[in-house]
């Protein structure tokens, strides 16, 4: 007991309540009653429930037993216990509090929409936490593990289709509840990437030019942005070049190309898309 550290507890279970608050909201007040197929094991949950009337809560721990066992050597005891506590919460907030909430009877494309949204800030929050609700989040940072350059998004867009697909063919048997799924499916795996790896998205520039120490001075005195001045040299003229690395928001980037090509008329601009920017100036990075 020495060894935990109560204020990252006591923050992941800050985190784990309201993450599961928007999943459990998104599962049980929005697609429970929208006859649509929602994917992972939530999914087969709510199937279970409309066959035998299990709660939502309850089927997905169940269905997490055996998953659990499989995958534990893939993901680690601090991972799979992490895991363990965000899903029982995530489950008894479905069970007990989402109840206690209007239910969503209108059209099920804004049910659809609005559980993508939910659960993939629920999702997201979780997962940069280092936790996940487990059953497919247990199968899909498995194969994180295994395969690091897929993200998490489109990992669970792959799975999560395959579910709904089969879903819709032989339970629910409604080829419209199956496109909303697919809708909620990409929601949630486009909403879960964008808070996990573009919620500072900008721009990353590369400026070749022979006047790099100028154009760095220019790009501070314009955004307080420093840059980082890389040596080159031109593969046909054989001379020395600066490469003017810089990151910056999207607002800054038009400004800062236009004041390259009038200090260096003759400087060419590449411009990258720049998912997100951590460290010293930026956002400070989260272990």
């Amino acid at each position: 007991m020495k060894n935990v550290k109560w204020k990252e507890l006591g923050i992941d279970v800050l985190i784990d309540i309201v993450a599961g608050m928007l999943i459990a909201v998104g599962i049980y007040n929005f697609a429970l009653n929208a006859n649509f197929p929602v994917a992972g094991f939530s999914g087969i949950a709510i199937i279970l429930y409309h066959l035998f009337r299990i709660p939502v809560g309850i089927g997905t721990i169940v269905l997490n037993i055996p998953v659990a066992i499989f995958c534990y050597k893939f993901l680690g005891r601090t991972f799979f216990l992490k895991s363990v506590k965000t899903m029982i919460i995530s489950s008894l907030l479905t069970d007990y509090v989402a109840p206690l909430l209007p239910v969503y009877t209108g059209d099920r494309l804004l049910a659809a929409i609005c559980m993508g949204v939910l659960c993939g800030v629920g999702y997201a929050m979780i997962f940069m936490r280092g936790s996940s609700t487990g059953g497919q989040d247990f199968i899909s940072m498995s194969i994180k593990k295994v395969k690091p350059h897929f993200t998490l998004g489109i990992i669970n867009f792959v799975i999560d289709f395959v579910t709904i697909v089969l879903g819709a063919l032989l339970v629910f048997k409604d080829v419209d509840g199956m496109l909303y799924g697919i809708i909620v499916t990409y929601l949630l795996a486009a909403v879960m990437d964008r808070i996990m790896y573009g919620i500072d998205e900008g721009k990353m520039t590369l400026i070749v030019t022979e006047h790099g120490d100028k154009i760095a001075e220019r790009i501070d005195e314009y955004s307080g942005r420093g840059s980082t001045i890389l040596q080159g040299i031109g593969s046909y003229s054989k001379r020395k070049k600066d490469v003017v690395m810089c990151a910056c928001n999207n607002k800054q980037m038009y400004t800062i190309k236009k004041m390259a090509r009038q200090i260096d008329p003759k400087s060419f601009t590449i411009i990258m898309e720049s998912n997100e920017v951590v460290g010293e100036g930026f956002k400070e990075d989260v272990q």
